[in-house]
């Protein structure tokens, strides 16, 4: 395999998984807002769109409601797995197989690939012309060149001819991305990246199709064994040479299934060895293999190199003029926008992982720490201190229009302590306790009791996590010595209880991974991976340890598959899982 040709596939993929794929999503999500839609689950609800997609799943099936407007398309380009994302079947009475039936599933739009979102924008959508065919003719590029690439590769002279075209109908939809395709343009080869996107951006629902028609065989071939034996059964009075004859025909359907298995055992087993990763293909799959429920998500090991780092900001060049501005908190979006706060400047700022497309909302109290919403919503802990305003709040904010949503007063709130995210509410910090607020109304509805001041702040599925200090004042030759004993404690919301752990460093910082363990960050420098059940913990070992020393902030994005660690010397890493 030529490496060059493997780092043109990467660079191509790269621009259809990074690029292409999310500027769908935004075409999406801004047609739906300028539309009135508050969310994409109430926009796919809408009487347009759910009837438009209806007719892409489904042929000769006319609808109860707007019958005139039914159509029988020739070709169904909605596949089952993607249907199943957009739509479940309300179960009561009604006429079955009718879209009045149906309901829009709670999908994300970063759940919407390339494909999906594109039938979506061209069926669904507002476009202009130029813009259609962009669409069209992107997806077309994929489908061409990676999505039945099955060796990785894309020659010298396949690229000569595609780039061109891909990079004038990117820009036809959106001239800023120049510098992001530059930039990917001239990305050297990443063996694991691109083993990666080939998984992504393979289409096996051409080789699952064949593994049904297989399991159909192996159907056939059991009945016709089961005839067999209801044959032989009713013949056991019957001669010899009848029963040699049907045992026969036993033992040709016999091997005709072990034809058919071995059949399929040789697809299933090219399909994983390309690294299978499409979830309709798993649905079909896994049962056939094996009838233990399969886990969403697989177990990390304590202590194993989970991360490798991929690059690193200094972000010295986002504060000038003032290279002292302080960070004080940084989170990774759901679309990979990168959020901070800057405390002693009034200001959250917002780029790329590149540091491209740099914005900022100023505001007129500290921000010190922030936690997303959703995908372009931040909630953020802000202290004031003036003549005129002295008081502690949360303050929300769209960071794409950079307009204010809204701001609550809680007044015993530590704003420098840490603000999450459970179950849709926030969570602050106040002495001797945790605050549960809902942000719709601004009313708190829980109060959890602590020890001390609870700290480092962050909750991952029903449990908050957060380190709680106790100062231990001993007095030794007439001078008083403060001891401080960090613990690390989790609530479970399920259980109403609080757990702890003890650290050998203070903490600074701490996030969960996708299989609901931790990575705890400490001041000697070091990362502590904790268990999800609260109960063992193991130390890190991270090549790069200089980014971890001193005041390190980490945080892990489920979406986007990356940490970002921030250390204090303003050097941003992105590791990526």
């Amino acid at each position: 395999m030529d490496r060059e040709d493997q780092r043109r596939y990467l660079v191509v993929g790269s621009v259809i998984l990074e690029v292409v794929t999310p500027l769908f999503q935004q075409k999406i999500e801004h047609d739906y807002t300028t539309g009135g839609f508050g969310s994409l689950q109430a926009f796919m609800n809408s009487q347009h769109v759910i009837h438009t997609l209806f007719h892409l799943r489904h042929r000769n099936s006319w609808c109860c409601k707007d019958n005139a407007n039914c159509r029988n398309h020739v070709a169904l380009p909605l596949v089952y797995c993607q249907w199943k994302k957009l739509y479940s079947e309300n179960p009561g009475p009604g006429i079955h197989n009718c879209h009045c039936q149906l309901t829009a599933n709670p999908v994300q739009l970063n759940e919407l690939d390339i494909s999906l979102s594109s039938l979506v924008l061209l069926n669904c959508c507002n476009l202009s012309q130029p813009e259609v065919e962009a669409v069209q003719l992107l997806r077309q590029y994929k489908n061409d060149y990676l999505s039945h690439n099955t060796t990785g590769c894309i020659t010298q002279t396949e690229y000569n001819t595609l780039w061109p075209d891909l990079v004038t109908y990117v820009l036809r939809l959106d001239p800023t991305k120049q510098d992001d395709i530059v930039r990917i343009e001239n990305r050297p080869l990443d063996e694991s990246l691109c083993k990666k996107y080939f998984t992504f951006l393979l289409d096996l629902h051409q080789q699952i199709e064949e593994i049904k028609s297989t399991m159909d065989n192996v159907h056939s071939s059991i009945q016709a064994v089961s005839s067999s034996i209801s044959r032989l059964n009713s013949s056991v009075q019957t001669t010899a040479f009848v029963m040699d004859t049907t045992v026969q025909g036993m033992g040709n359907s016999i091997q005709g299934i072990e034809r058919s298995v071995q059949k399929t055992n040789d697809l299933l087993q090219e399909l994983l060895h390309k690294g299978l990763t499409c979830e309709c293909g798993r649905q079909i799959i896994i049962p056939l293999c094996n009838d233990q429920p399969r886990k969403q998500r697989k177990q990390f090991q304590l202590g194993q190199r989970i991360f490798y780092l991929h690059q690193q900001l200094n972000l010295g060049s986002l504060l000038k003029p003032d290279n002292n501005k302080m960070i004080r908190d940084v989170k990774m979006m759901d679309g990979g926008r990168l959020v901070f706060c800057l405390p002693n400047h009034h200001t959250i700022l917002i780029c790329n992982t590149d540091e491209s497309e740099t914005d900022s909302i100023h505001i007129q109290s500290e921000p010190y720490c922030i936690t997303a919403v959703n995908n372009s919503i931040v909630a953020v802990t802000v202290f004031s201190f003036t003549e005129d305003d002295m008081s502690n709040r949360i303050e929300m904010f769209d960071i794409n229009n950079k307009h204010k949503l809204k701001s609550m007063s809680v007044p015993e709130m530590v704003p420098y302590c840490g603000i999450t995210v459970i179950n849709n509410k926030l969570v602050v910090c106040c002495s001797n306790r945790l605050l549960i607020i809902d942000h719709q109304t601004g009313e708190t509805v829980q109060t959890i009791k602590t020890d001390y001041i609870p700290g480092m702040l962050h909750a991952s599925g029903d449990r908050i996590f957060f380190n709680d200090l106790i100062i231990e004042r001993t007095f030794s030759n007439e001078v008083s010595k403060n001891t401080y004993t960090m613990r690390l404690k989790m609530y479970n919301s399920s259980e109403n209880k609080v757990y702890h752990m003890a650290l050998r460093s203070r903490s600074k910082s701490m996030t969960a991974l996708p299989d609901g363990s931790l990575y705890v960050t400490c001041q000697d420098g070091s990362i502590h991976h904790v268990s999800n059940d609260f109960k063992h913990m193991k130390k890190v070992k991270i090549g790069n340890i200089e980014v971890l020393k001193g005041y390190s902030i980490v945080s892990y994005n489920t979406k986007q598959n990356k940490m970002v660690v921030l250390s204090n010397k303003n050097i941003l890493s992105i590791f990526h899982e």
